[in-house]
């Protein structure tokens, strides 16, 4: 048990900021790592074959921005549309105010920052790098769909929050078929649904904490399903559902039919820091050991408790040969 708790402690997030120590695995070809999933690119996405059955995840070619897409760049073709400008202070950024505001077509390499109720960003590639690729504050209604999210590069111009919910108090937001890449943080969200997207390839600064999707806490109600999530360093999580300061209630989440890897663990369940967690369902995903033998470097899964109320643990099993993982 003292092993086991040290392996947790080096893989424990610092949530204040993305920190932490790593080395970059890199994924060469369609095999991977010898003893790892047969997971391949093609049209129809990210194909995973386990035994006789084959499951389709998302992918490059079923994600982002669709084929033959023409976009429109911001600010040199167009700097304005219903409901939303580019503001050239501040380093310059993309600012929605307009309820009902929708972007689409459009080549952004500036933060997109949203403010306003039901809007709509699709078919959308924005590349930065900094603190924000896409950011919300106060929104009801927002949907991020089909777009291409990332840094500018892997290192120095990793964005850190590609999709941030920055005071997690927006409803009613659909995160779906998006590409997203050289991040910090995939996407970080408290409530709604995040579902069909395809984030691999995080980039990292040196004190980078690494997540796909970080969930920082609290008991608002949250779906992540059908996404693939691969994290090809030793630290932190493709999901991490794990409360960024004691004293938390972590609650209704749900995690299913994904397709995770990476980290130092796969998942992170929301029992750290002593916080008390409650209708916590992992149910019915692969874990793939496209960089590491245990999925994450000490194991698929930390801090879930099978003895809360609602928790459920069912149905996970290994990408490479279907084999149930047992509850934690």
């Amino acid at each position: 048990m003292t092993t086991q708790r040290n392996l947790k402690s080096r893989a424990t997030r610092v949530t204040a900021a993305c920190r932490g120590h790593t080395k970059r695995l890199v994924f060469i070809g369609a095999g991977g790592l010898a003893g790892a999933a047969t997971v391949v690119l093609a049209l129809s996405g990210l194909l995973s074959q386990a035994g006789a059955a084959t499951v389709t995840f998302p992918g490059a070619s079923t994600t982002g921005v669709p084929a033959g897409t023409v976009l429109k760049s911001v600010p040199g073709q167009v700097s304005s549309g219903t409901g939303w400008k580019f503001i050239s202070s501040s380093g310059g950024y993309v600012s929605v105010t307009g309820a009902g505001a929708v972007l689409s077509g459009l080549s952004i390499p500036y933060n997109i920052n949203v403010t306003a109720n039901n809007v709509t960003l699709k078919n959308d590639k924005v590349d930065v790098a900094g603190t924000y690729g896409i950011s919300l504050r106060n929104t009801a209604g927002v949907t991020i769909e089909n777009s291409t999210i990332s840094g500018t590069n892997a290192t120095s111009g990793r964005v850190e929050y590609a999709v941030d919910d920055i005071y997690q108090s927006s409803t009613g937001l659909v995160v779906s078929g998006n590409n997203i890449s050289d991040f910090c943080h995939g996407v970080q969200v408290s409530a709604g649904l995040v579902t069909g997207n395809y984030i691999h390839d995080p980039g990292y600064v040196a004190g980078d904490h690494i997540d796909g999707i970080f969930d920082p806490g609290f008991a608002g109600a949250l779906m992540i399903s059908g996404n693939t999530i691969l994290d090809s360093f030793t630290q932190t999580s493709a999901i991490s559902l794990d409360a960024s300061a004691a004293g938390t209630l972590v609650a209704n989440k749900t995690v299913e039919n994904n397709l995770l890897g990476g980290g130092g663990y796969a998942i992170y369940g929301g029992d750290s820091l002593g916080n008390t967690t409650s209708n916590i369902v992992i149910k019915n995903n692969r874990f793939s050991q496209l960089y590491f033998p245990k999925s994450g470097q000490y194991g698929p899964v930390a801090y879930f408790d099978p003895t809360g109320t609602g928790n459920v643990w069912s149905g996970n099993v290994w990408d490479s040969n279907g084999v149930t993982i047992p509850s934690p």
